[in-house]
């Protein structure tokens, strides 16, 4: 009896094992559910297109399966960081495989402790809660003693953006889609009738004293109607700022869609770009109704996230190709960013003052402020506060609702 010894058998058996036992799709099942507990977009299509990408490279050398798992698991750049860490953690070290198997089971207690930063690695590493503890009736939670908590949505107010889990992340990404964010406004050329005014409206006089046989009873008043201010956005979307970078861009998107001024509801013109290492126009996908839609084509249009920051660079390609957005010097300018640039503060103190001659006002919204005694000693954020009218909070959903009036507040000032 002759048995077949052809290449392909040995070598498939000695890079994954017996495939009998089932043990490479168990473990990329239990990863992919540990990606979707960290907020990856993973489904079952991806989990097969893994288990081709692992026997297409085989498990000889890490770096590749790493590669490989990356490539046919993610979809989006912001992903990346949290993969690397999931899959440091998940291949590191057999035991913790195994525990994080036993999240399949319906009953698992084991508690895996592997090495973790992130919010969002720490809750998809955590297994779950016992059946006992999950099915506790309301007897048992009117036991708690309540004096020293403080409700879930008062913390969310006052968490910081970049130490939220997952679940806490998209639960505060739809809550500051309806923070408001009332826009100073200014009087334009064109004007309403009113009670009040520094014209007389003749055609509206007129036709009131042609009613009253031509008696002039009262003088109807031209007023200048009012405006909102335009706005330049330049959202940083570097490494520093991988967090707050989508959370802001959903507020910023669903804040500053429309104003209302008059009693009307008035459209809001507004031009916004993206800067890491270039710079990236992203006023078509803000033109999306949809707060989802505008994130979807800001994700494909930015190729530089999670990169560096060269603000000066991204600057001189908005003064060459985009200078005209600016409106006369009425356009306010909010730069989001945590001020770490990697360029020459040269270059940058030259492109903030061209960008400052051009504009009403530039604010700095910095979620570094979250610490206490912040000051902006590095190159960049050095240049920044130098150019900029005002410096304002922007790291939490407290310092988001009270923007508004601190822009009010600058802009009087």
């Amino acid at each position: 009896m002759t048995i077949s010894t052809s290449p392909a058998t040995p070598r498939r058996a000695s890079q994954l094992g017996d495939a009998r036992s089932g043990k490479l799709a168990a473990n990329l099942v239990a990863f992919g559910r540990a990606l979707r507990r960290a907020g990856v977009p993973v489904d079952g299509a991806r989990i097969a297109l893994a288990q081709q990408a692992i026997e297409a490279v085989g498990v000889a050398r890490r770096e590749d399966m790493a590669a490989a798992l990356e490539a046919v698991l993610l979809s989006r750049a912001q992903d990346r960081a949290v993969f690397a860490e999931l899959f440091d953690a998940f291949f590191r070290d057999p035991e913790l495989a195994h525990k994080l198997l036993a999240q399949m089971l319906p009953r698992a207690e084991g508690h895996a402790e592997p090495p973790r930063q992130r919010p969002r690695v720490r809750e998809a590493l955590a297994p779950p809660k016992p059946q006992a503890q999950q099915a506790a009736g309301p007897d048992q939670a009117v036991d708690l003693d309540a004096a020293m908590t403080a409700s879930a949505a008062q913390r969310l107010r006052h968490a910081d953006f970049n130490l939220l889990s997952a679940s806490e992340y998209r639960l505060v990404e739809r809550l500051v889609r309806d923070i408001p964010l009332p826009l100073p406004s200014v009087a334009s050329r064109r004007t309403r009738g009113g009670a009040r005014g520094a014209r007389v409206h003749w055609a509206r006089t007129l036709r009131r004293a042609a009613r009253s046989g031509g008696d002039l009873v009262s003088l109807a008043r031209l007023r200048r109607r009012r405006q909102p201010l335009p706005l330049l956005l330049l959202v940083d979307v570097s490494g520093s700022m991988e967090r707050y970078a989508r959370l802001l861009l959903a507020f910023l998107h669903a804040a500053t869609a429309r104003t209302r001024l008059d009693g009307a509801n008035l459209r809001v013109r507004r031009d916004v770009f993206a800067f890491g290492t270039a710079l990236t126009d992203l006023t078509p996908a803000f033109a999306q109704a949809d707060t989802d839609a505008m994130l979807a084509d800001a994700g494909r249009a930015i190729h530089d996230f999670a990169g560096g920051t060269r603000l000066g660079d991204s600057l001189a390609q908005l003064r060459q190709r985009h200078g005209r957005r600016l409106v006369g010097r009425r356009t306010l300018v909010l730069i989001v960013s945590d001020g770490l640039d990697t360029g020459e503060p040269g270059a940058l103190a030259e492109e903030l003052a061209w960008l400052g001659r051009r504009c009403r006002r530039m604010l700095w919204l910095n979620p570094l402020l979250r610490f206490d005694g912040y000051a902006p000693s590095a190159r960049g954020a050095a240049q920044l506060h130098r150019a900029c009218d005002g410096m304002l909070a922007v790291h939490n959903v407290s310092k988001l609702q009270e923007l508004a009036g601190a822009i009010a507040a600058l802009l009087e000032r």
